[in-house]
């Protein structure tokens, strides 16, 4: 298959199916959509060793996580391979296993054999900020680690959106809302989903007027569905009274959900549970686990696009970096009162917009 052919079939030139491919500004969004579907139903692959030696590109980026056993992770490299493909590009996924050194090093020299980096941190923080003045390749921050440095970030809502969840909970009459989640290292870092989460948490508690009880902040690390499992169990044991749960990520929901059945606690009926991320399994439990939707594909989008305009731009520019937050949805589902299929309760539709400055 050649780029000849998906010419043919979008009813363009040859140029401009480079120029898609190549993802320049000046293609009309019709125009681009039309060549983006040709080379979707051929299953055309660009020759990236060609135009590498005459660009000095590889037509290749590279997605830095910590870790693919959380299905949020894997989901997310799923939806980047698809951003990437649109735009002609492959990705080479690396795992950063929660170690700082590997992520300095990552930090300081990229990936081999790609063009740019989404870099998703985990034991970086707000005091690493300075590091990343010396990053000398295109690069765009993804989560929640490290805000107000001088490259382009996408993030999701963490506080506005767990304090979506906690209100949901109330909705539903609950007022003993227990938390599963919390870091154990978190207490000396402002930044972090742990931490904005809990903020979220707190913030609509505060709103209703419900008293903060700390013993219903259960700590967990790492965010696995066996912790969370084994964080239920310990909350039943402790003789707590509770009437909800909201986990700070939908693997620890699933492990929830293990440690109620067990206890022989009904679901949403004695407690009802609100997780974290909308992973695809979440629709799939018994009962199936409510969830925000953090925009994991507007997260992918956005993140690829930016990092495809800094390659173009070259690793020097000077343009100011950009912040962006996806809009988040509530899905209600079984665990808390809702239906299998899940419906978005409440919606951020509105904020998700692309700041010039991380300081806008």
């Amino acid at each position: 298959m050649t780029m000849r052919d998906v010419a043919i079939l979008a009813r363009v030139s040859p140029k401009t199916v480079s120029n898609v491919v190549n993802d320049h500004p000046n293609v009309h969004p019709d125009t681009r959509a039309r060549v983006q579907q040709a080379i979707a139903e051929l299953g055309y692959r660009p020759n990236h060793s060609a135009r590498g030696l005459r660009s000095g590109r590889t037509g290749v980026i590279g997605l830095a996580v910590p870790e693919l056993r959380q299905a949020y992770f894997a989901e997310l490299a799923d939806a980047v391979i698809a951003a990437a493909a649109k735009r002609g590009l492959s990705v080479i996924v690396g795992q950063l296993g929660g170690d700082r050194e590997h992520e300095i090093e990552l930090l300081t020299h990229g990936l081999p054999q790609t063009d740019g980096l989404l870099f998703s941190p985990e034991r970086l923080g707000t005091e690493d900020r300075d590091l990343l003045a010396y990053v000398d390749f295109p690069m765009v921050m993804l989560g929640e680690w490290i805000f107000g440095g001088p490259t382009d970030h996408v993030t999701m809502h963490n506080v506005s959106a767990a304090r979506a969840a906690v209100e949901h909970l109330i909705s539903q009459g609950r007022r003993r809302i227990a938390v599963i989640g919390a870091h154990p290292d978190d207490e000396t870092r402002v930044m972090g989903p742990s931490n904005l989460r809990i903020q979220g948490y707190r913030e609509a508690l505060a709103a209703a007027g419900i008293e903060h009880d700390p013993r219903l902040e259960r700590v967990v690390a790492p965010w696995h569905p066996e912790d969370g499992a084994d964080a239920a169990r310990l909350l039943i044991e402790s003789g707590l009274e509770f009437d909800a749960i909201f986990t700070l990520t939908d693997a620890l929901g699933l492990g929830a959900l293990r440690a109620l059945g067990e206890a022989g606690r009904v679901v949403p009926d004695d407690v009802a549970v609100i997780g974290f991320d909308n992973i695809t399994i979440s629709h799939l439990t018994m009962p199936s686990l409510s969830s925000i939707d953090p925009g994991r594909a507007e997260i992918a989008e956005t993140a690829v696009g930016m990092l495809v305009e800094r390659i173009e731009w070259g690793a020097g520019s000077s343009r100011p970096a950009r912040l962006h937050k996806a809009a988040f949805d509530v899905i209600v589902r079984e665990s808390s009162g809702g239906t299998a299929s899940g419906a978005a309760e409440a919606s951020s539709r509105k904020p998700g917009a692309t700041a010039q400055a991380l300081n806008g």
